[in-house]
């Protein structure tokens, strides 16, 4: 993909976005959109922060880990969504901004006392599993809410939120019930005292679904870098414009 394509792309998602949200009665400022850029290159990231993005989400740490120094100059804040092991915890209290994947107590602890040897504080969402596929992460529906009372006593994860992956399915309804899902827990959550307003739910062939159960962010990664051949592995193109 050259530069001009990808503009191409990052302009109509974020008209799709917006249409979405003026279709469901929300203002497109309460939807931001973040990019997921697994698989791809640094010089295709490059680009893109060159039209104006600057969070990029991720779903291994080794990714991470490999393209942060390529790219230190850009001032990149990495975003890991993926399924996160403990003894990855390490890489991601030193480079990562933000943990949208928080689905255990045990990940919990381990990222605090990284955190705590960098001095760092992280932002973090709970990712919560509202589909029943047994291929899917998240923390059961019913253990939210005294897993979000424990994390108030790590002050180096702020908890912001929560995060979620929708049934694959072509039924509408069914993938819209998992956002409602998410979106139901957040509202209790809430009313229980938790200050937790994001919904990091919906992507390329389902945000706006998302966006009409109240979505406040979208993970978007095709439908701005084009189709993964290779999804399970690293796929980095040709340096953009040819250089």
């Amino acid at each position: 993909m050259d530069a001009s394509h990808l503009a191409a792309n990052w302009s109509d998602i974020r008209r799709r976005v917006d249409e979405a949200c003026r279709e469901a009665g929300r203002d497109p400022a309460e939807v931001t959109i973040l990019p997921v850029s697994k698989t791809f290159g640094p010089e295709l990231i490059r680009a893109a922060v060159a039209l104006g993005m600057r969070r990029f989400g991720e779903n291994k740490v080794q990714e991470i880990r490999d393209k942060a120094p390529l790219l230190a100059d850009c001032g990149i804040d990495w975003v890991m969504i993926g399924h996160l092991q403990t003894n990855k915890a390490k890489d991601v209290a030193r480079l990562a901004s933000e943990v949208q994947s928080l689905d255990r107590l045990e990940l919990a602890e381990a990222l605090d006392r990284r955190l705590q040897h960098e001095g760092r504080a992280i932002d973090v969402l709970v990712q919560v599993k509202t589909s029943s596929e047994p291929s899917k992460y998240g923390l059961p529906p019913e253990q939210l809410p005294p897993f979000l009372d424990t994390l108030r006593g790590y002050d180096t994860l702020r908890v912001r939120g929560l995060m979620t992956l929708a049934i694959h399915s072509n039924e509408p309804v069914e993938v819209r019930g998992c956002f409602r899902r998410l979106r139901e827990l957040r509202d209790q959550a809430i009313a229980q005292g938790h200050d937790i307003p994001r919904l990091s739910m919906g992507m390329s062939g389902d945000f706006p679904l998302a966006v009409a159960e109240g979505a406040t962010e979208l993970r978007i990664g095709t439908a701005i870098f084009g189709n993964r051949p290779y999804p399970d592995s690293y796929y980095w193109p040709e340096p953009v414009g040819g250089t």
